[in-house]
């Protein structure tokens, strides 16, 4: 209990703090990379490669162990027509703003995602 669950406790007390200390100083929202790649093709068995498939999360933890609101932004495609995306942090109980945030990044990307009908 006490060598994984309260290192844990700590470890995510922590980032909460390093998060806390920068909204403190006045920033409305965080934006960082949603993966280090674009997202799979539908039907690609991503399970080849569990290294991919966490690596494809990895960016997202942290604001989860935080407890605070994100929101994944589509931005483009690459070579291989595959989307890529951006993600906006923001402060606690300020999701408006935030949404606010990301329908600026949205627009200012002009990406406009319109998925074909797969089923």
């Amino acid at each position: 209990y006490d060598a994984y669950y309260n290192r844990a406790r700590k470890v995510r007390a922590l980032i909460k703090r390093d998060f806390e200390n920068v909204f403190a100083d006045g920033i409305d929202a965080i934006l960082a990379p949603i993966s280090p790649s674009a997202a799979f093709g539908l039907g690609d068995v991503a399970d080849s490669d569990p290294v991919a498939m966490y690596l494809n999360d990895v960016f997202t933890v942290t604001l989860n162990l935080a407890g605070l609101p994100g929101v994944a932004v589509p931005v483009g495609l690459n070579a291989q027509g595959l989307p890529l995306g951006l993600q906006l942090i923001g402060r606690p109980w300020e999701e408006g703003d935030l949404l606010n945030h990301a329908y600026v990044l949205e627009q200012a990307a002009g990406f406009v995602s319109k998925p074909g009908k797969w089923w």
